[in-house]
């Protein structure tokens, strides 16, 4: 299968989603101190598919986590649209990661008593204008499978049902850390081609932190990481379809 056009090749005049400016990262003190992120400056916009490259320890989870108000920056500048993430409190960042934010972790953290639809349906029942549970699991391909349980599923299935989940409260963002990790090749394409859907579909703003430079090929725009800093960046004139790459 060839290289496919990207939805929107040339995103540089989509809206901006996120601004980021000289965002600073500190933990610990004195000689404990570790310096996660130093001076990172992005702009991600409407319906990119983003992939940040860089080994163990260069920043990446560390970015994704203040991106999605799970953690707050020691300095700089860290805007979603007009709502200033830096300074905001809990109140605000809860609700923040509750109607706009979607994530997908390594692991999937399903509650093993519920079947797939249910658990889809927890997060449908605390959003806003929610897709039916049915939706978002037959956006990732487990229509028939929706009623069978965690321990029911193989782990692809359980990463899509994990899928279905962050994508069923329409987020504006899609936050997505080694969604493939814990994967072998063949099913990490059948997760990478249900995330890259949604991207396509729903239009949905979507970073991808791995180690796996193959990736790379997939996304709009790709970012490198090293040591706390943005190190590289390029844009793709096309995106290649998930089951063409090669690891």
């Amino acid at each position: 299968m060839p290289p496919v056009a990207s939805p929107d090749a040339d995103r540089t005049t989509a809206a901006q989603v996120f601004r980021v400016r000289g965002l600073t990262k500190i933990y610990g003190d004195g000689a404990a101190q570790v310096r996660a992120l130093s001076g990172v400056d992005l702009d991600l916009r409407a319906g990119e598919l983003v992939v940040l490259l860089g080994p163990s320890g260069s920043g990446k989870t560390t970015l994704l986590n203040q991106l999605g108000g799970l953690d707050i920056p020691t300095s700089g500048e860290l805007h979603y649209r007009d709502l200033d993430l830096t300074h905001a409190d809990e109140e605000t960042l809860t609700l923040y990661r509750r109607q706009s934010v979607g994530f997908i972790f390594q692991f999937y953290n399903l509650i093993p008593s519920l079947t797939a639809r249910e658990n889809v349906a927890l997060i449908t029942e605390i959003a806003a204008h929610p897709l039916p549970p049915e939706t978002a699991l037959e956006m990732v391909g487990l229509g028939a499978r929706m009623d069978h349980f965690p321990a029911q599923l193989s782990g692809g299935e359980q990463q899509r049902v994990a899928i279905a989940r962050a994508i069923a409260k329409r987020p504006e963002v899609l936050l997505c850390d080694e969604p493939t990790g814990a994967l072998d090749v063949k099913t990490g394409i059948v997760v990478l081609e249900a995330i890259e859907r949604v991207n396509r579909e729903l239009g949905t703003l979507t970073v991808i932190i791995t180690h796996n430079a193959v990736m790379a090929d997939m996304a709009d725009r790709v970012i490198h990481f090293m040591d706390g800093h943005v190190v590289q960046e390029r844009r793709n004139a096309t995106r290649v379809a998930p089951n063409t790459l090669r690891w």
